[in-house]
């Protein structure tokens, strides 16, 4: 079986590299040369752990390719997933669907006897059934079943989420296309991985709904840890006792300054568009988007009040840039509301992130990005942890102090181990937790 993967962003790279270890034919294409030329010579577009390594091994095994032929592609395929990307489209909130439009009409010029075609992008519900409207009237002949199979993949776990996935949604419309589709996920039946069938609009449906529900749950714990601030409890021992309860669970009760992301914005704010379309309320999801937003802004503010307004010139060193760790991506990062924020409130930055840097020289300007730790902790005033990368964790008081001019530590992801900084002179303030220790600002 030939599988074509129109797009090689994050969905379609790791999803054609998953495949071709499945054992199938896969070739991943895209209309930008330079990429697909990448790709050849095992440079990656992405940062995502194990995705380089898995890439060259089924490329050496003659099972991966890349291409930017298209049209050859397509005409070889049995089975073509669309895996475009939905980015918010400017202005309205809406899901900008040319893309996948586009690749619908690439699709429906080439297509070469009978093809399943899926779409692996998240598309708002009846998308699916508008790409088969393209496809028939431009083709009236193509033989070919439209499915709907949306990924489920969290970066920085995309290739064990793929191999071994909570489960598979699969939106069909007829019985032979549900054949194939089983055929290619043939190797998740020996772990017993659930697959739901279902129709085309539940499908496209079920992804909007799972993260939605997701971005709420988030949304919910940090207006707890603020709580947790005024009372003085500690939020994370209320996250393990909601979470100790199976109908809640512990996943997504982690406090931070805000989801960010590829998936959470775009899609909560695509969800709420399509219930205005069909005059539903979706209240819930609405001040969710409004209260993450606010709560990125609401962190800036929490760093500057910490100051007393003493902020002109103060040196702060940012660990952490991408929106989370074990990835480059920084699409809706807090950090891109809060840096801002920090510096028109007159604070020096320096930033570090083992990752992301290359992204975010080209976001963040007016900030001195450091080679490393070291380099960006030296002569600071504060630390504000805004990614919780491992290495970050086991930073110590004794390390600080050699690096540090001041006391504060302002750990927006609770990173570090509050223990390890008892009977030490830093302040260290984390999200929902007292504060111990008196905070000291250098004049």
């Amino acid at each position: 079986m030939h599988i074509t993967m129109l797009g090689t962003g994050y969905v379609g790279l790791v999803s054609g590299a998953c495949f071709s270890e499945f054992g199938f034919q896969v070739c991943c294409v895209d209309k930008n040369q330079d990429k697909i030329d990448n790709l050849k010579n095992n440079i990656m577009p992405i940062y995502e752990p194990g995705l380089e390594s898995l890439v060259i091994k089924n490329k050496e095994a003659g099972r991966l390719t890349f291409s930017n032929n298209i049209d050859k592609e397509i005409q070889k395929a049995d089975v073509v997933f669309i895996a475009v990307g939905t980015p918010t489209r400017r202005g309205d909130g809406h899901a900008d669907l040319t893309y996948i439009y586009e690749a619908a009409e690439k699709i429906a010029k080439n297509l070469n006897g009978y093809t399943v075609i899926i779409s692996k992008s998240t598309v708002p519900v009846g998308t699916g059934i508008e790409v088969k409207k393209i496809i028939e009237k431009i083709n009236p002949n193509a033989n070919f079943d439209i499915a709907s199979n949306p990924e489920f993949l969290r970066e920085g776990n995309a290739i064990e989420d793929f191999m071994r996935p909570d489960r598979v949604v699969v939106g069909i419309e007829n019985n032979k296309a549900k054949e194939i589709i089983s055929s290619i996920y043939k190797p998740l039946f020996l772990i017993e991985t659930p697959i739901l069938y279902t129709d085309l609009k539940t499908a496209e449906l079920i992804k909007y709904s799972a993260n939605a529900f997701l971005a709420v749950k988030i949304s919910f714990i940090n207006q707890m840890a603020d709580l947790c601030e005024k009372v003085g409890a500690d939020v994370h021992d209320v996250a393990r006792g909601m979470g100790l309860d199976k109908r809640i669970g512990s996943k997504f009760l982690h406090p931070g300054p805000g989801y960010g992301g590829s998936c959470f914005p775009k899609d909560t704010l695509a969800l709420i568009q399509t219930a205005k379309l069909y005059d539903t309320d979706i209240s819930i999801v609405e001040t969710v988007v409004k209260y993450n937003q606010k709560r990125k802004s609401d962190m800036a503010d929490k760093i500057i009040k910490i100051f007393n307004g003493k902020t002109e010139n103060k040196k702060i060193s940012i660990l952490g840039l991408a929106f989370k760790p074990e990835t480059d991506d920084m699409r809706d990062s807090p950090a891109l509301d809060i840096i801002p924020k920090l510096k028109k409130a007159g604070f020096k930055i320096s930033a570090f992130d083992p990752v992301s840097m290359k992204e975010a020289k080209l976001l963040l300007n007016d900030i001195v990005f450091s080679e490393n730790i070291e380099d960006c902790l030296k002569d600071a005033e504060a630390l504000v942890i805004l990614t919780e990368w491992n290495e970050f964790r086991g930073l110590t008081a004794s390390k600080l102090k050699q690096l540090m001019n001041g006391n504060i530590l302002i750990d927006l992801r609770n990173a570090l181990n509050p223990e390890n900084f008892n009977d030490s002179e830093f302040t260290l303030i984390q999200i929902g937790r007292p504060t111990k220790n008196k905070i000291i600002i250098n004049q």
